[in-house]
């Protein structure tokens, strides 16, 4: 997409309608080379920077909405997270955004003052470190919660995503490109549904999310504290469950991986039991919270994988990852994912 358009000409442009006094020096591509959103480090004439993010996947409307309240977020978070999220650029108090369109092409561009980083967390963990990440997460989510009420309203839920799912199956470009494999989708979404509904899910507290927390993501102090986050495209209200896969993930034993898949078997290892006592320890879990990361983990699938992996995933990975969750992924949620062993490790 970015050979069909200058991305650099849209962030110009979005930058003169947000401060036409201050020009652009230089910009320089930062985008991770695994997704097709684009984030571009801007130098201004003074020498000073700020951060943009252009996208064009999904809807203009999502796209402020979650950033309004990552934005109020920033802004509202307790110490000691008050400087852990990147803030955006205002312009007369309000979020400022910009919406490029053409015949062609339909992108929106945020702008970000830079976040500080400090260390990157290492390929694999020891399991002091995990323990603390728990602790980490815990009282993140826990100051998420209390601000939860001060955040801007969301209309976007979970249910949302299934349904267009749901809807895409019906349309020709769904039908061929989901073909031999619309059954399967049906039956997953509809033991989504079911689940959630026996679970009371609906009841769960919602928080602002990030889902998407491998270590590329976030920065920890030197002794393993929180210190920065970034990267917010999988960001949403939900419930706190929905961050557990991705830590599983950070905790595992064969660590961060170059060529990567999406198993379940993270949930289950031994030293993700020892994030989750940490975690709960702090911000104590309930059963059928535990119940849940079951149907977190099928909503993941279904949804960033089966049904938007073309638009977050370079099609190098996307294609596998979508085969891998017919093939892997959905036949292993029942046979691997045993929530009793979770829930005899918190004594619930």
């Amino acid at each position: 997409m970015q050979k069909l358009f200058d991305f650099t000409t849209i962030i110009r442009e979005a930058w003169h309608e947000y401060d036409p006094s201050q020009c652009i020096k230089s910009i320089a591509d930062i985008s991770a080379k695994v997704s097709t959103n684009y984030v571009y480090r801007v130098k201004l004439e003074d020498d000073s920077l700020v951060i943009a993010k252009l996208s064009y996947f999904g809807r203009y409307q999502h796209f402020v909405e979650d950033h309004t309240i990552i934005n109020a977020l920033a802004n509202n978070l307790p110490d000691p997270f008050e400087n852990f999220v990147a803030k955006s650029l205002t312009k007369h108090g309000q979020l400022f955004t910009y919406r490029y369109q053409n015949s062609l092409l339909d992108a929106w561009v945020v702008f970000y003052n830079p976040i500080k980083i400090d260390q990157k967390p290492p390929k694999r963990l020891n399991e002091t470190q995990i323990g603390i990440l728990g602790e980490e997460l815990a009282k993140f989510h826990k100051a998420c919660k209390k601000v939860r009420n001060t955040l801007p309203r969301n209309f976007k839920q979970a249910k949302d995503d299934l349904d267009q799912l749901v809807e895409i199956l019906d349309t020709a470009p769904g039908r061929f490109e989901y073909r031999g494999q619309r059954d399967t989708i049906l039956q997953q979404c509809e033991m989504l549904y079911e689940n959630s509904d026996k679970l009371k899910a609906q009841n769960f507290d919602t928080i602002p999310v990030f889902i998407d927390w491998n270590i590329g993501n976030f920065s920890v102090t030197k002794d393993f504290r929180f210190y920065s986050r970034w990267d917010y495209d999988w960001f949403r209200m939900s419930s706190r469950v929905m961050d557990f896969y991705f830590f599983s993930r950070v905790t595992s034993d064969i660590g961060d991986r170059t060529i990567f898949s999406y198993l379940i078997d993270p949930l289950m290892e031994d030293r993700f039991l020892i994030f989750l006592k940490a975690y709960h320890a702090v911000y104590p879990l309930s059963k059928d919270e535990v119940l849940f990361m079951k149907e977190a983990y099928r909503f993941f699938i279904l949804n960033y994988v089966v049904k938007d992996g073309r638009y977050f995933f370079h099609e190098l990975y996307s294609s596998r990852l979508r085969q891998e969750a017919f093939e892997i992924y959905f036949p292993s949620l029942d046979k691997t994912f045993d929530a009793d062993k979770i829930c005899r490790a918190l004594n619930l």
